[in-house]
């Protein structure tokens, strides 16, 4: 039996279908990503298998308990973080997880050796008020209380949004050793570069489940041949680029472009020569191991280009 098992979950909202047909499952001890953009129904999904919202259609299953009705017992199995620091603003650090550990029927003291790598770089802040707290240590403090009833599964939607570089990279470091414990993880991102840190990933767009597995395995399945090309002056380029009859697509990735052919020529350098006559400016054209966000924009079939370096 699976530690997770979504089962053909559907939902809408009015006219608007968040969720249609999703299906997956998560490994007891894994820590699985689900990766897609903003709107694509991560939140809604979570909401579901956190026994918050019920589905129009389908199931979830943890643990063998249906989660819609079996609700009390999959709550005492659950840590479920939001997207949104949801904890009290008026409160202190040390009040607000005394509140809910109270919740839990708990205390810190109880539960300080699970939570402690995650809290102890609260404690010298444990006097200030959570809305006084830095995005980081926000982050921190909802986690610590997500863990505080000792949960075997934890639910996080984006925890690493609008959080710093660094906060992000410790974030993850505290998940790999709550794994490592033996504590399953869901956790949703838009960032492609924290999708390779998951065991495995489902990729998600406009409430359809594009495609499930590791890392590896997704960028591994990639079906043609990927270009990348640098110089200036690239916007200017790329307009050239997408009416070319040989290209596929071409999208900006941070200062690169990446071009997959429709038709590939013979020699790509010399077919870029003509295209680039009047864009100021000097251009290379080379191959490139495609990553996860080729493999997302390959498998939603996008005609815009993406915005952002890493953000899909």
């Amino acid at each position: 039996m699976e530690f997770l098992e979504v089962i053909h979950v559907s939902r809408s909202f009015g006219p608007v279908n968040a969720l249609l047909e999703i299906s997956f499952t998560v490994h007891r001890g894994e820590l699985f990503g689900l990766i897609g953009p903003d709107g694509a129904g991560k939140t809604t999904l979570f909401r579901i298998v956190a026994s918050l919202l019920l589905p129009d259609e389908g199931k979830v299953l943890l643990k063998g308990h249906d989660v819609a009705k079996d609700y009390k017992q999959v709550r005492r199995i659950i840590g479920y973080m939001p997207g949104r620091f949801s904890l009290y603003h008026d409160l202190t650090v040390e009040e607000n997880l005394s509140f809910y550990a109270t919740v839990f029927g708990t205390s810190l003291k109880e539960s300080a050796a699970y939570v402690h790598r995650v809290y102890s770089p609260l404690i010298p802040f444990r006097k200030r008020l959570a809305g006084k707290l830095s995005g980081g240590m926000k982050q921190k403090l909802a986690l610590s209380c997500a863990l505080i009833h000792r949960p075997e599964f934890l639910v996080l939607d984006e925890p690493t949004t609008g959080v710093d570089a660094v906060s992000r990279k410790e974030f993850w470091e505290m998940l790999e050793e709550l794994r490592d414990m033996g504590i399953t993880i869901l956790i949703s991102t838009p960032y492609m570069d924290e999708a390779g840190l998951c065991d495995r990933v489902a990729l998600i767009d406009k409430g359809k489940l594009l495609q499930t597995g590791s890392p590896s395995e997704i960028v591994r399945t990639f079906p043609a041949k990927l270009y990348v090309i640098r110089g200036e002056n690239l916007y200017s380029l790329l307009g050239r680029l997408r009416k070319s009859p040989e290209v596929k697509y071409a999208f900006m990735f941070g200062r690169e472009i990446h071009l997959v052919f429709r038709r590939e020529p013979d020699d790509p350098a010399r077919w870029l020569g003509p295209l680039t006559g009047t864009v100021d400016g000097t251009f290379s054209i080379d191959p490139l191991e495609p990553g996860m966000e080729d493999c997302f924009v390959e498998l939603m079939g996008k005609k815009e280009p993406v915005d952002g370096e890493e953000n899909v």
